[in-house]
C-alpha cells in the first residue's frame, strides 16, 4: 500500500487523517502543472477493508450524484398587487407539489422530489446549513466544489447566492483559525459571461478574455487572481464584482442580472511541520459560486433593444446548459457539446467532472410563471441524475513524486513476476499492458531526475 505524507484533513463535523492511508489502495493520475515545477495528483480512493472514507459525518465515494435543492420564494409585491395565487407548495422536506387542478395541466406531474426543498419562509442561512454547506466546505479538504443557482428571472438566484457565498467564506475563515497546524493560502478570481463574452470582474478593462484548453480544464487567459489577506479584503473584492456586473431593469425585475457570474475561491494548504521539506505535499482545490442569469420570455419581460439581445444570449447559453445536463443524466455516452457555449466550457469540470456540485433551483410560486417553473423543475430532475467524480487534489514536490513513481514501478515489476492465477487471463495482453505502464513510469522518472 502506498503511504502519503502526514496530512490532517478535518471538517466541521469530524476529523480524518491521510497520514499513512495504509488500509487504502490509492490510484494516482499525474498531470504536470504549468504554474509550478510540481505535479498535481488526483487521488481516487478505492476502499478495501475500510469500505469508505468518512468525511464530514457522511461517506464520500469517488462518484456521487449532483445535489439538487429547490427554493420556493414567497409572492412578490407586484404579484400580490396583481392578486396572483401561489400554485406551488412544499409538502415536506423533499417534495414540492403543484396545487392547481386545471384539467389542461393534468398531463404534467404534480409532485416533484429532490434532495431538499425549501418553503418561501425559509432563510438563506437555512438553505446553506441544510443544503449547500457540506459540499461547499469540501474545498478545505482538497476537493473541488461548485454551488449553482438556476431559475427564471426574478426568482431569487442572486439573493440566494450572495448569502451562500458569505456564509461559506465565513465558515472557511473560521476553519482556518481553528487549524493552526496547517498553512493556508487563499486566492480569489471573478468573471462574468455577458453576451457570450467573458469579462474580468476584478479589472476595469472590459476587453473580452480568451478561453484556452488545458488538461486540467478550460483556462481563462489573463484573468486576475488576487491573493487574499483576510475576510475584509475579500468583502472589498466582492463589492467590486457587484459594482462591475451587468444589471438592467425589466418589467419583471428592477435589478435583473444580465450576465452569468462565476466567483472562484482557491484554497491551498500544507502541514506546517513539512513546509520547505522535500517530501512536502499541498492540498489544492477551488470552490465556484455560480450565479446564472435567469431565463426569461420576451413577452413577459417586455424586452426590446439591448435587453432583448441580452435575453437571447442568456436563453441560448441556458439552453446549451440544459442540453449538456440532459445528456449527462443519461450516462456519458456519445459526444457532450460543452464547447457550444462559454458557460458550459468553463464549467465542464463541475458538470460530471472532478468536483462535488450542488444546484439550487429557485422558483416563483405565481401562476403566471408556471411554465418557467415547470422548466426549472425539469432541469432539476435531469441534474439529480448526473454523476460527478470528485477527487482529493494533492500537489507533490518532484522528489516526493519520483519516490512514488519508483515504488509504483517496483510494484508493477513484481506483478509481472508473479501474475495472479486466472484461467481466463490473457497473459500476453497483460504483459504488454504492464510493459507500457513501466515504460511510461520510467520516462516520467527520467524527466524529473
Amino acid at each position: 500500500m502506498l503511504k502519503l505524507i502526514s496530512e490532517k484533513i478535518r471538517t466541521e463535523a469530524s476529523d480524518y487523517s491521510i497520514e499513512t492511508l495504509t488500509e487504502l489502495s490509492v490510484h494516482f493520475r499525474a498531470v504536470k502543472t504549468t504554474e509550478k515545477d510540481n505535479t498535481v495528483i488526483n487521488c481516487t480512493y478505492f476502499w478495501s477493508s475500510w469500505g469508505s472514507l468518512n468525511y464530514g459525518g457522511r461517506q464520500v465515494f469517488s462518484e456521487e450524484k449532483i445535489l439538487v435543492l429547490v427554493r420556493l420564494r414567497p409572492l412578490g409585491e407586484k404579484e400580490i398587487a396583481r392578486n396572483e395565487v401561489s400554485d406551488w407548495e412544499c409538502i415536506n422536506e423533499t417534495t414540492i407539489l403543484f396545487r392547481n387542478s386545471l384539467q389542461e395541466r393534468s398531463m404534467f406531474p404534480t409532485a416533484h422530489t429532490f434532495d431538499r426543498v425549501f418553503r418561501g419562509d425559509c432563510s438563506t442561512r437555512q438553505v446553506y446549513e441544510e443544503g449547500a454547506r457540506e459540499i461547499a466546505l469540501s474545498v478545505v479538504s482538497g476537493i473541488n466544489s461548485s454551488i449553482f443557482a438556476y431559475g427564471q428571472t426574478s426568482s431569487g438566484k442572486t439573493y440566494t447566492m450572495i448569502g451562500i457565498t458569505e456564509y461559506t467564506v465565513a465558515d472557511i475563515y473560521d476553519y482556518i483559525q481553528r487549524h493552526e497546524e496547517r498553512a493556508f493560502v487563499l486566492k480569489f478570481s471573478a468573471m462574468e459571461i455577458y453576451n457570450e463574452a467573458v469579462r474580468d470582474l476584478l479589472s476595469a478593462d472590459s476587453t473580452p478574455l480568451r478561453l484556452l484548453d488545458d488538461p486540467g480544464g478550460t483556462i481563462v487567459e489573463k484573468l486576475t487572481e488576487e491573493t487574499l489577506r483576510d475576510w475584509g479584503h475579500l468583502k472589498g473584492l466582492l463589492s467590486i464584482c457587484e459594482a462591475q456586473r451587468q444589471i438592467g431593469e425589466t418589467s419583471l425585475n428592477e435589478t435583473s442580472s444580465r450576465s452569468h457570474q462565476i466567483l472562484r475561491l482557491t484554497i491551498e494548504s500544507s502541514a506546517r511541520e513539512f513546509l520547505g521539506k522535500d517530501n512536502s505535499t499541498t492540498l489544492a482545490a477551488s470552490v465556484n459560486f455560480v450565479d446564472l442569469a435567469g431565463s426569461e420570455r420576451a413577452s413577459q419581460a417586455l424586452s426590446v433593444g439591448t435587453r432583448l439581445k441580452e435575453g437571447c444570449h442568456i436563453n441560448r447559453s441556458l439552453l446549451t446548459l440544459g442540453t449538456v445536463i440532459r445528456k449527462l443524466s443519461k450516462g456519458r455516452h456519445g459526444h457532450v457539446n460543452y464547447r457550444d457555449s462559454k458557460l458550459t466550457r468553463i464549467l465542464q469540470p463541475c458538470l460530471g467532472g472532478n468536483a462535488r456540485t450542488a444546484i439550487i433551483c429557485t422558483l416563483s410560486p405565481a401562476r403566471s410563471h408556471v411554465e418557467q417553473s415547470r422548466n426549472t423543475l425539469l432541469f432539476a430532475s435531469c441534474a439529480k441524475e448526473v454523476t460527478t467524480n470528485a477527487q482529493v487534489n494533492v500537489v507533490m514536490s518532484d522528489k516526493a513524486l519520483v519516490k512514488h513513481l519508483q515504488k509504483e514501478l517496483a510494484r508493477l515489476e513484481s506483478e509481472l513476476r508473479t501474475p495472479a492465477p486466472s484461467s481466463t487471463c490473457d497473459y500476453a495482453a497483460l504483459l504488454r499492458k504492464k510493459d507500457l505502464q513501466i515504460e511510461k513510469l520510467e520516462k516520467e522518472v527520467r524527466e524529473l531526475t
